[in-house]
């Protein structure tokens, strides 16, 4: 992960889960949490940058087991505090994933794909087949832009890569956010999954696939 986005998230671990709060969301959560729970219903799920926990409890709801991982340890403490029976969670970074081909049937990201540059997806994707093997039901879920609920977009690199600023620390910073469109996803992933599914609500979108 980005050393900066690393440190950002460790500095507003308080605020982390804040919109999961706002009222005008809670009817696309209550949706997309009940889609997440029976999309891995019975799964051995990975899930990638887990922070505190939020949706790691939805899909433990359901799931076999998860496996959550995430770079920041103090964010991993706070979630262990009432981990579910059938929840490990453990401190890793998602883009260096250790080979485990065969010991997960599905893996999740909430909010995290946004923050990998696009010129760095079709890499990740790559590393994820390599890692976690054919077939791995892939889920992806994250925000849409909404105006006047989102915060504006700063800075548009030559990428296409769309960066927010947010307080750090009493500090602003530079945070990379991307809100890809549905024919974005669905040309970015065709090489590397199958069964490409996207849903989308005026908050969230919500990606169902096949790892080739």
């Amino acid at each position: 992960m980005n050393q900066e986005l690393a440190n950002y998230y460790a500095a507003n671990a308080a605020e982390l889960e804040a919109p999961y709060e706002m009222p005008e969301r809670q009817a696309d959560l209550a949706a997309v949490k009940d889609r997440v729970a029976e999309l891995l219903r019975g799964h051995k799920v990975l899930e990638l940058a887990c922070g505190k926990g939020y949706w790691t409890k939805v899909i433990a709801a359901t799931a076999a087991s998860v496996h959550a991982i995430d770079i920041n340890e103090d964010l991993l403490a706070e979630a262990r505090r009432d981990a579910p029976d059938n929840v490990i969670y453990a401190q890793a970074d998602a883009f260096e994933l250790p080979a485990s081909v065969g010991r997960y049937t599905a893996v999740f990201a909430g909010s995290w794909w946004s923050h990998v540059r696009r010129e760095n997806q079709d890499r990740y994707l790559a590393h994820l087949r390599a890692q976690l093997g054919k077939d791995v039901l892939l889920v992806l879920l994250d925000e849409c832009y909404v105006d006047g609920t989102s915060t504006v977009i700063a800075r548009t690199d030559v990428e296409g890569n769309t960066f927010q600023l947010r307080m750090a620390g009493g500090e602003r910073v530079e945070v990379l956010k991307n809100f890809p469109t549905d024919s974005y996803l669905r040309k970015k992933l065709a090489n590397a999954v199958r069964e490409i599914r996207i849903e989308r609500l005026t908050h969230y979108w919500l990606l169902t696939a096949r790892l080739k």
